[in-house]
């Protein structure tokens, strides 16, 4: 993951992205108890989302650099070994959770991260099964701030209860 991470760097330095965090499972694991996840979601943002096709110059910066699709999983590049999905900013809530990133310190390399209420709610709007387990998890973190998470999840008309994480 490390050179994905310095990949992601020189993207934003050469203005390929303008921005990026980790999110999903990998990003939760940044706070949580490390989970089995396959590949490494990263939310990035475009100085110009005008384009049909946004994620085409991180393919061809990537194709440059001799990154490909990664052979079990064509949806992702292959960054020496890290499958890596990158997925462009679409909605309100992701566009605020980037704007509130974290950095953390990974093997010598600043790794940017989606902050842990925003990981939560962005799993609440998800709705999926594993993404309500992800939420529990977060609740039951001691450094998770629940009145932050209720806060966000009210200013994007998203609601969960404890029902809904069974």
């Amino acid at each position: 993951m490390k050179q994905a991470l310095i990949v992601l760097s020189e993207l934003v330095a050469e203005g390929v992205i303008e921005d990026y965090a980790i999110g999903g499972a990998m990003g939760a694991t940044f706070y949580l108890e490390p989970v089995v996840t396959m590949d490494l979601d990263v939310f990035v943002l475009f100085k110009d989302n005008a384009s049909l096709v946004p994620l085409q110059p991180i393919y061809e910066a990537l194709k440059k650099r001799g990154y490909g699709p990664d052979e079990q999983m064509p949806e992702c590049i292959n960054i020496d070994g890290t499958p890596v999905q990158f997925l462009p900013v679409y909605n309100k809530l992701l566009e605020e959770a980037l704007s509130n990133a974290v950095s953390f310190d990974y093997d010598g390399v600043q790794a940017r991260v989606l902050p842990g209420e925003y990981l939560a709610a962005i799993s609440v709007q998800t709705g999926r099964a594993k993404d309500k387990l992800r939420v529990l998890a977060f609740l039951a973190w001691d450094g998770f701030d629940t009145k932050r998470f209720t806060e966000i999840c009210k200013a994007h008309g998203l609601q969960f209860t404890l029902e809904d994480g069974k």
